[in-house]
């Protein structure tokens, strides 16, 4: 009986959990869907009594959605790629070769996160004037890798550093280079962590706002945030249009995320064992 009403206050208990964070996000594509009219004669909070894809065509096309979009894309794809390709080779290299000071290199490598991204926001505008980077999205893509780096690493390393060394010894016999030992054997190991540290990077690249708007300044290239932002001053009143290029905005990642689910449960679960 004890045991029974444990399970039920559990499920009871995560049930509201549940609901608690499903409500907003229900209210938001609901109040998408609703006609301007109807929320300002009944209010944001009240039930829907209209039905309307409107909202999206204008957050679509009249308020950028769609240029926004494939900026972010252009940032955030080549950024996930550059940062896991650089992470998985620094890594590779430092957990599995007796490099002099190797633990040194990974904290000063962390440690760049530790700082708070407010007090770099200057010295990264200033720097990417200087290198006749700035306004592009190539200071966007520099500013996200080099700032991914070092946590990137710092995972990858751990996942690498407990792979079995009688493997490499193994692929060493067998006349295998480093090369060859970092793409055919340690690389498929390590496709939990890359898969979930991609999930994980692409959510946090596609949908950063300080970065963008540190190094960016026309409007043409903003990604999906800030574009956000400009589109509540476009559409200041119509609540739905936002709500809509909201809705808009969250598309890629959840599907990232869903396309994605299964190596991102396993990545965590292995790491969580180690």
């Amino acid at each position: 009986m004890i045991r029974r009403l444990r399970t039920g206050g559990f499920h009871l208990g995560m049930s509201l959990v549940a609901l608690l964070w499903l409500g907003p996000i229900v209210w938001v594509v609901s109040m998408s869907l609703r006609s301007f009219d109807d929320i300002a004669a009944n209010g944001v909070g009240s039930l829907p009594r209209s039905f309307t894809l409107e909202t999206y065509r204008q957050a679509w096309t009249d308020g950028g959605e769609l240029r926004a979009l494939v900026n972010s894309m252009l940032v955030t794809v080549p950024s996930v790629l550059f940062s896991l390709a650089l992470a998985a080779v620094a890594a590779f290299a430092l957990a599995r070769f007796r490099i002099p000071g190797r633990r040194t290199i990974l904290l000063l490598m962390l440690a760049g996160n530790l700082l708070p991204p407010q007090i770099l926001l200057i010295p990264v505008s200033k720097f990417s004037e200087l290198t006749g980077l700035y306004d592009t999205l190539w200071a966007l893509i520099a500013v996200q890798v080099g700032f991914g780096l070092g946590f990137y690493t710092f995972v990858l390393h751990g996942f690498m550093r407990d792979l079995p060394g009688e493997i490499q010894e193994a692929a060493v016999i067998d006349g295998a280079g480093p090369g060859q030992i970092f793409a055919r054997v340690i690389l498929p190991l390590t496709r939990p962590a890359l898969a979930a540290l991609g999930a994980l990077s692409f959510t946090w690249i596609f949908n950063d706002l300080l970065w963008a708007i540190t190094v960016l300044r026309t409007d043409d290239r903003m990604p999906v945030t800030p574009a956000l932002l400009a589109l509540q001053g476009q559409f200041v009143s119509s609540w739905n249009v936002i709500a809509a290029g909201t809705v808009i905005a969250a598309v890629p990642t959840v599907l990232v995320f869903l396309r994605f689910q299964r190596h991102f449960v396993s990545g965590l679960a292995i790491g969580a064992v180690k």
